[in-house]
């Protein structure tokens, strides 16, 4: 897949294309990323991207010229019909189902803005959809690519070193949608702190059982809304009700 990400600070992406497990991913081309700058494509001298907006106000605006020659290039270099991501607080908020859905696809064009915002017209012309990390507001939409990118290649094949680890993933449906259960590694003892024993009794299905009611009793005191959709989606056993009855 190819997700050619749009920005005007394209040096940002360099350490995150090379640090970490996703680096995998990126060096494979499994997830192959192409960093293109509408200032590239701006007229002038000054290669201007932006303006003060219409009827006054606060900020700058980027250009609508600039960024629709930088997509219509990508585009046609493109061997597919890609579709034009906006981050955007507008969008829809990212979550595992829509991650799942990217990591499946061939790609998209990823458009990171800046500024006060970008010109409507350019939005209505050539943006396919919009995605928001939630209800607050950064400085660019560059964190919000990074976020779609990473949470895309760990799920690709081999990325992680264990290829069942995004099975435990919280929100994962293989979880039934639930928050992942607490873990607890070497020493058993940290600071007058141990781990629950029957971590430590070896008895497997004693201790798949005590994970899954620690992702019940989490969901439903930090995410109540997730059982809620467990429930109307029939994903939660008798079992699993006595414990939340007790509750």
């Amino acid at each position: 897949m190819q997700f050619d990400v749009v920005t005007l600070f394209p040096e940002i992406f360099a350490p995150f294309l090379a640090t970490g497990v996703t680096r995998r991913a990126f060096a494979s081309g499994q997830v192959n990323v192409k960093l293109s700058n509408p200032r590239d494509f701006a007229a002038g001298n000054y290669r201007r991207v932006d303006d003060r907006p219409f009827g006054g106000g606060p900020g700058m605006v980027m250009l609508a010229e600039p960024l629709a020659q930088c997509v219509t290039t990508i585009l046609a270099q493109r061997s597919d019909c890609a579709p034009v991501l906006l981050f955007s607080p507008t969008g829809k908020t990212l979550c595992h189902d829509m991650v799942s859905r990217w990591a499946n696809s061939l790609g998209a064009v990823l458009i990171c803005g800046r500024y006060e915002g970008i010109d409507q017209r350019f939005i209505d012309t050539c943006v396919t959809e919009q995605i928001s990390l939630g209800d607050f507001v950064l400085s660019g939409g560059e964190i919000a690519a990074m976020a779609l990118l990473d949470a895309v290649a760990r799920l690709q094949p081999g990325v992680l070193n264990d290829a069942d680890s995004h099975a435990q993933d919280s929100f994962n449906p293989l979880l039934d949608g639930l928050l992942d259960c607490p873990h607890y590694t070497r020493p058993e003892s940290w600071q007058g702190s141990g781990v629950p024993e029957v971590l430590l009794s070896g008895h497997h299905e004693r201790i798949e059982r005590w994970r899954r009611d620690q992702r019940l009793v989490l969901t439903l005191r930090l995410r109540p809304e997730l059982i809620g959709q467990a429930r109307s989606q029939g994903r939660l056993t008798r079992q699993d009700e006595a414990l939340l009855a007790s509750l």
